[in-house]
């Protein structure tokens, strides 16, 4: 864990790699339990990202080391993880209480692994997680919804539609708090590139070797939004189909999720909608739930738009000025990255994949 916890230090003195390569082999034998095979997911995760993008894009590897790549690989097909950062890591498995007893809130919240971005960094995890946590009733209306729309219940689906609303409200309200806590400047020229992967990608074209692994090179998509159970959980049971591409997309995302997560956004899609009963029934005050779901959901992905823009469209933006200023000069470490200008470090073309899905929710409404 010393390398772990030193990992911003190391990348920006551009000492990572060095020490990396002076580890000793990793045995996952030694774990016990799954929440020690996470927490070692996260590390050899954290730390594969560091070693790759060291350097920048102009810098990068074709090969991770048999000390890294190998225990990465197993303790990944052991969770049934990809070899690679996630959102399962980056956000769902980064964090704690700084008091135990205390609540799960902004003040009360920390990091477990960092990387270069500072409070940035720690903001932009820490607000992602709470956008998470405001999906929590959300989630836990799934059920009932199915159960009541099986039983033709109307009443009890009328209030998991609306605790469904509500939850979906609150993670726009919760997303707004990434404005007061991550400077756009440094999302862009400096923590991104940490979650770009080697497939997609322009900079890493070749993919990467994983030594003792593979004597080909795998390709494995950046950590991403898109890899969220939450709204694919919500896409399934609201009936929203998206156009083929990217559906394609967000269907190659569910890959990077948790097997158990995949498995629940699957168990969804293989049951009956909630969509049925409410066009069957004709109850005005139904469908006024279920389209407050799907409003809700479409104004989320909204935001989100205006959310990559400010990050990631504006920010790029000013980072090809600077560029031109610099002539190319200048740290890696903090040197915008260009490779990804115009997709997601998952690979999608951002804006045109962020406005279909957006544009695809809002044609789920229910007409009267």
């Amino acid at each position: 864990m010393d390398i772990a916890h030193e990992l911003p230090q190391l990348i920006t003195s551009h000492q990572l790699r060095s020490r990396v390569h002076q580890m000793p082999q990793l045995s996952p034998q030694q774990l016990r339990g799954r929440q020690e095979l996470h927490l070692a997911h996260l590390v050899l995760s954290f730390i594969t990202m560091g070693y790759v993008w060291q350097e920048g894009e102009e810098g990068t590897v074709q090969v991770l080391p048999r000390n890294l790549a190998v225990p990465f690989w197993e303790v990944s097909q052991a969770l049934g993880l990809p070899p690679i950062l996630s959102h399962a890591d980056f956000v769902l498995a980064n964090w704690r209480r700084k008091d135990p007893n205390g609540p799960l809130e902004m003040e009360n919240l920390d990091t477990i692994i960092t990387l270069p971005g500072g409070e940035s960094l720690r903001g932009f995890i820490l607000v992602t997680l709470l956008v998470e946590k405001a999906a929590v009733p959300g989630i836990k209306a799934i059920p009932q919804a199915l159960g009541a729309t099986l039983q033709g219940d109307e009443e009890s689906l009328h209030r998991a539609l609306e605790e469904l609303a509500g939850a979906i409200e609150a993670m726009r309200e919760a997303l707004r708090r990434m404005h007061d806590y991550v400077d756009p400047e440094v999302f862009y020229s400096v923590i991104r590139i940490f979650l770009s992967g080697w497939k997609d990608n322009p900079a890493m074209a070749q993919g990467l070797v994983y030594e003792g692994v593979s004597a080909e090179a795998l390709a494995f998509s950046g950590g991403s939004a898109a890899q969220s159970t939450v709204l694919h959980a919500f896409d399934e049971l609201l009936g929203i189909c998206h156009r083929q591409d990217c559906a394609a997309f967000l269907l190659r995302m569910r890959e990077y999720m948790p097997p158990a997560h995949r498995a629940f956004v699957e168990q969804i899609r293989g049951a009956l909608s909630p969509r049925h009963l409410v066009l069957s029934s004709g109850n005005t005050r139904l469908r006024n739930a279920f389209n407050r779901c799907v409003s809700a959901l479409a104004e989320l992905r909204s935001y989100h738009i205006t959310i990559v823009t400010k990050y990631i469209a504006v920010a790029a933006s000013k980072a090809r000025a600077r560029r031109a200023e610099l002539n190319g000069a200048g740290p890696a470490v903090g040197k915008a990255p260009s490779a990804l200008e115009d997709k997601g470090t998952g690979g999608s073309h951002i804006f045109s994949f962020l406005k279909s899905i957006r544009d695809t929710t809002r044609e789920g409404m229910i007409r009267a």
